[in-house]
């Protein structure tokens, strides 16, 4: 299914996680399921965040905004994962992987920003209360999740159009089941350096800016929440907190892994691969329902209507 060197390619073929009908049966039963389970969960969380006015404050806004994109990135992976795993042609076309490559980077940077933009928010809401209705306003929450969203456009039509500009003259198979950028730059017949430093600097200036964002953030609430004498008045910060820490610790350390481990289609990468793009969208809503009182109470209040 390889084409010759002296062509350009039109179509990629996915090799995908298996090529045992009955292993590629089960996880299509598998990924379908996890996928109908992401819409339901990301989709009720915004529902129930819009719905239920105990639920309009900057955190929760910022959240709604999560779960929607959690939702969209879930769907820019997993339908032609299904696809193929019925399909005995596991092809993509050019237009088709370049569009997906572009939507995962815009995902993950939107996601990276958003998820510094809650830290910071925690950071206001405990480290200043006097003055945190005031510096989280409606105009300074919608500026931030307007650059977020900004941010991740920009940064996935940067590096898909620097990429568009290689040429692809083959071999086409991708050892993926999705076009991501690191294994699709393995394929590349011309010199792929303005696509790596491109990636490279997006990995650092975004990756660790965001990070370090969120690094501090933390630091600054944990020292404040044990500055307070009551166990009652701490325990709620680290109630409220640790959900989000969760999300970020599983968001950071399964993409960047995912994009600093050199490809190689290796399983490592694979397993990297349906964590970051299909299990950690899954996660996200089920960590703030189970552990936020505030969302549970909202939900029961929101079926009981």
């Amino acid at each position: 299914m390889e084409v010759s060197n002296m062509t350009t390619v039109t179509v990629f073929v996915l090799l995908g996680l298996s090529n045992n009908p009955q292993v590629q049966a089960l996880l299509f039963v598998l990924f379908l399921a996890i996928y109908l389970l992401t819409l339901l969960g990301n989709l009720l969380m915004v529902l129930v965040i819009s719905t239920d006015s105990h639920l309009h404050t900057p955190m929760y806004f910022f959240l709604r905004h999560l779960s929607f994109l959690d939702a969209f990135y879930s769907s820019i992976i997993v339908p032609k994962l299904l696809e193929n795993l019925l399909s005995k042609e596991k092809t993509i076309s050019f237009l088709e992987c370049f569009t997906q490559i572009s939507l995962v980077i815009f995902s993950g940077a939107t996601e990276a920003c958003l998820l510094s933009v809650m830290a910071y928010d925690r950071f206001q809401a405990v480290c200043h209360p006097l003055l945190y209705v005031v510096v989280m306003n409606r105009r300074v929450c919608a500026g931030l999740v307007g650059s977020s969203w900004a941010i991740g456009i920009g940064t996935g039509l940067i590096n898909t159009l620097l990429l568009a500009q290689q040429h692809f003259c083959g071999p086409n198979v991708i050892h993926s089941f999705a076009c991501e950028l690191p294994p699709v730059l393995l394929l590349t017949c011309s010199n792929p350096c303005s696509s790596i430093a491109s990636i490279l600097t997006t990995m650092s200036v975004l990756g660790l800016g965001t990070l370090v964002l969120l690094l501090g953030s933390y630091s600054c609430i944990i020292t404040t929440a044990l500055r307070i004498n009551s166990a009652t008045g701490r325990n709620k910060i680290f109630s409220t907190c640790s959900s989000h820490f969760l999300m970020v610790t599983i968001f950071y350390t399964s993409g960047v892994l995912r994009y600093m481990i050199p490809a190689s289609g290796s399983a490592l990468e694979q397993v990297l691969s349906v964590q970051y793009s299909v299990i950690t969208p899954l996660l996200n809503p089920l960590i703030y329902s189970l552990k936020n009182q505030e969302v549970k109470v909202a939900l029961r209040r929101m079926l009981a209507r």
